[in-house]
């Protein structure tokens, strides 16, 4: 059985191209422009996209944008992202109930809005510092890598077509000059054996028996 959608809180929002959110006494958030339950990652989430939302309390209609968002940072810092230093915390404490404790609010807010600046103008001093050496972009600075690899290539392969993989020339089939050669190296090497017979010192004939030599002298 589907839940009925909840009414619509009675505060409104300044802008009207904010997202208004409703919390439950169950802890449960209702975003009302898509008419669907979201969970803190999705308003973290949104925070990082540069979407405004409130959230209203459903039963009160009371603003609690501001706890919801220090349960964010809560649940952010329990994931192992810390980001806020423990002597900062320690001081942002010890500012409550202090005299001076209206103005850190204000004051911590112009700090981080400056240091945002910032990151945009550094990042955006180093996409044009970038731009001058490339400007033709990072995709077509890719391409021109690319094509002065396959020219290197290319030296290595002069016949091979730019573009294309080099391939081994098919073996040709052995012409005459292929058995020409064959057969020189066939008597050079018989050459050589010939010499290294005849620079061999001739072994001393064996002894002839008395008896076989008379018999052929008769003869």
């Amino acid at each position: 059985m589907s839940q009925p959608l909840p009414a619509e809180p009675d505060a409104k929002p300044s802008d009207p191209s904010t997202v208004v959110v409703k919390k439950y006494a169950n802890r449960r958030l209702y975003n009302t422009e898509s008419s669907s339950y979201i969970t803190l990652d999705t308003l973290a989430e949104m925070v990082r996209e540069g979407r405004d939302f409130v959230v209203f309390d459903a039963k009160t209609g009371d603003d609690i944008t501001r706890s919801v968002l220090t349960q964010i940072i809560v649940e952010e810092e329990n994931k192992g992202r810390a980001m806020l230093p423990t002597g900062f915390l320690r001081q942002l404490i010890g500012f409550y109930g202090d005299s001076v404790q209206t103005l850190v609010p204000k004051y911590l807010e112009q700090a981080l809005s400056t240091f945002a600046r910032q990151q945009e103008q550094m990042r955006e001093a180093v996409q044009q510092t970038m731009g001058s050496f490339f400007p033709f972009g990072m995709e077509e600075v890719g391409r021109q890598n690319l094509a002065m690899m396959e020219r290197a290539m290319s030296l290595f392969a002069p016949f091979a077509r730019t573009g294309e993989t080099a391939e081994p020339p098919p073996e040709a089939p052995p012409g005459p000059h292929d058995e020409v050669d064959a057969l020189r190296a066939e008597v050079e090497f018989l050459r050589a054996q010939l010499a290294h017979a005849q620079a061999a010192p001739a072994k001393p004939a064996a002894a002839v028996p008395l008896a076989a030599a008379r018999k052929v002298a008769k003869e």
